[in-house]
C-alpha cells in the first residue's frame, strides 16, 4: 500500500471517530471557521457527530437545477480547472500537463467505445475541502458499467497537478460509463485524493475504495437508469470529477477557471 493510502487510512480513523460532544463541536467549528464553509444550505454544525459526517453533509432541501433536456449540469460544487478537446487520446490535467485518456480509462473500456472519445471533449471539476462533497448525475442516462481502479491517493490540488505527471492515472478512481437515450456515450470519472480516500456510490455498495485490493473490479448493468441531478454518492474529503464526451456530442460552456455549483449548465448537446 502506498504511503498516501496509509496516511489517508489514519486520517479516516480520526474523521470517523465520534468524540464527546464538546470536543466534536470544537472540531467541527474549527473546520468550518478555518476553511470558511458556507453552511446556509445544511444542518447546524453541531448536529454532525463526526468530522466525516460534516464532510459528506447532505443538502437540507433539493437545489434547483437546469432542466433543459439538452443541457449537461455540473456534477458537484467545484472549480473547473481545465476543459477542452481530447487531442487524439490526450487530455489536460492542468495547463501544460497532459495524460493519456486511454490509460485513465484502462483496458476495461471496449475498444469501439474508446474510439468514439478520440478528439471528443473533456472537463475537470476540482472539489476543495470546503465544498459540498456529494456528486450527482450530469444528464439523464443509462449506466452500463462501473469500474473501480485501485491506485495511489496523491493530493489533487493545483500544486500537485502542476508537478505530478499523469496524477489522475496514478490515483485511485471509479469510472462510470453512461449512454444517453440517443445512444451517445460519455464517461464520468471520480478520482480519489489524500485524506480518507473513500468514494461511496449509493447504487453500488460493493465498491470499496482505499483498501488492499490491487486489481480493477468491473460492475456491469443492463437496466440501470439515472436522472439528471440524482445523487450518485460522495467523496469523503475533497477530490476531482472528470467528464469525457464522445466526438461532436456537446459544445462546452466557457467556464474554465470558474466556480460552478451542482446544477449549473456546463455543456449542451449539439
Amino acid at each position: 500500500m502506498h504511503i498516501t493510502n496509509k496516511i489517508s487510512n489514519i486520517f479516516h480513523k480520526f474523521a470517523t471517530k465520534e468524540f464527546p460532544k464538546p470536543i466534536q463541536k470544537f472540531i467541527n467549528n474549527g473546520y468550518v471557521n478555518l476553511l470558511g464553509l458556507d453552511m446556509s444550505e445544511f444542518d447546524k454544525v453541531d448536529t454532525y457527530k463526526t468530522l466525516n459526517k460534516l464532510f459528506t453533509r447532505e443538502l437540507k432541501k433539493e437545489r434547483a437545477i437546469d432542466t433543459n433536456e439538452l443541457h449537461f449540469i455540473s456534477p458537484a460544487d467545484s472549480f473547473v480547472s481545465e476543459s477542452g478537446d481530447i487531442l487524439d487520446e490526450t487530455a489536460c490535467q492542468i495547463k501544460g500537463m497532459s495524460y493519456s485518456v486511454k490509460e485513465l480509462l484502462t483496458q476495461e473500456i471496449a475498444y469501439d467505445n474508446f474510439q468514439k472519445l478520440k478528439n471528443g471533449t473533456f472537463m475537470n471539476f476540482y472539489l476543495s475541502p470546503k465544498d459540498y462533497h456529494r456528486y450527482h448525475a450530469s444528464f439523464d442516462c443509462q449506466v452500463t458499467k462501473l469500474i473501480h481502479v485501485p491506485g495511489k491517493l496523491y493530493p489533487v490540488n493545483f500544486t500537485y497537478l502542476n508537478k505530478q505527471t499523469s496524477l489522475f492515472v496514478e490515483n485511485e478512481r471509479v469510472i462510470m460509463e453512461c449512454r444517453t437515450s440517443d445512444n451517445q456515450l460519455f464517461y464520468m470519472v471520480f478520482v480519489g485524493a489524500l485524506n480518507v480516500g473513500k468514494m461511496i456510490f449509493t447504487f453500488e455498495p460493493k465498491v470499496k475504495t482505499n483498501t488492499e485490493v490491487c486489481h480493477p473490479t468491473v460492475f456491469e448493468y443492463e437496466d440501470l437508469h439515472i436522472k439528471k441531478g440524482d445523487c450518485l454518492g460522495y467523496f469523503e474529503m475533497g477530490s476531482t470529477v472528470l467528464i469525457f464526451w464522445e466526438k461532436d456530442m456537446v459544445e462546452l460552456d466557457n467556464i474554465i477557471n470558474t466556480k460552478v455549483r451542482f446544477g449549473d449548465v456546463i455543456s449542451r448537446i449539439v
